[in-house]
């Protein structure tokens, strides 16, 4: 989680900056590297950003799966860096369900776009990897460009 008691990064812009801006440095890293090679770098980001914010809470016996999504949306929801709003977590057996929305990577996309989850289904993926002390594969499994109510990514155990 962000230290609220930390001196802004920036003394005159503060902390955070334009999703615009971050969405061409998305863009143009796709354009640089390609789709696939890009989606595995933003995705490795996003997984060290996630682990990173949850690294205090690693090995806590009495959290519950269902209970992350508070925890999650203090560091990356409205009252922390603003990724995206954690709306629910679930876990069906060893699979584990996220479902977000106002993500990063869907912001400001047309309806039916191909975009998929890349920096934000990597920080989901590393936060739950820190918490459970398990190595995960994610995978969206819904999106709100193609109809879906959330962003959906599925965490499994890898294989």
């Amino acid at each position: 989680m962000e230290a609220s008691s930390s001196p802004p990064l920036r003394p005159v812009l503060g902390d955070f900056a334009s999703i615009v801006c971050t969405k061409a440095i998305v863009v143009g890293v796709e354009q640089a590297l390609g789709e696939r090679a890009a989606h595995v770098a933003l995705i490795s980001a996003g997984r060290a950003r996630g682990r990173q914010l949850t690294a205090h809470l690693a090995g806590q016996k009495d959290l519950k799966l269902s209970d992350t999504a508070e925890i999650l949306n203090s560091a990356i929801g409205a009252s922390g860096t603003r990724l995206c709003i954690v709306a629910k977590v679930e876990e069906d057996g060893t699979a584990i369900r996220v479902y977000l929305s106002e993500t990063l990577c869907s912001a400001g996309e047309v309806q039916g776009s191909p975009r998929i989850l890349t920096f934000t289904m990597g920080a989901i993926q590393g936060a739950f990897e820190q918490l459970t002390g398990r190595a995960l594969k994610g995978r969206q499994i819904e999106s709100v460009l193609r109809g879906g109510a959330y962003d959906v990514i599925e965490l499994n155990n890898r294989i």
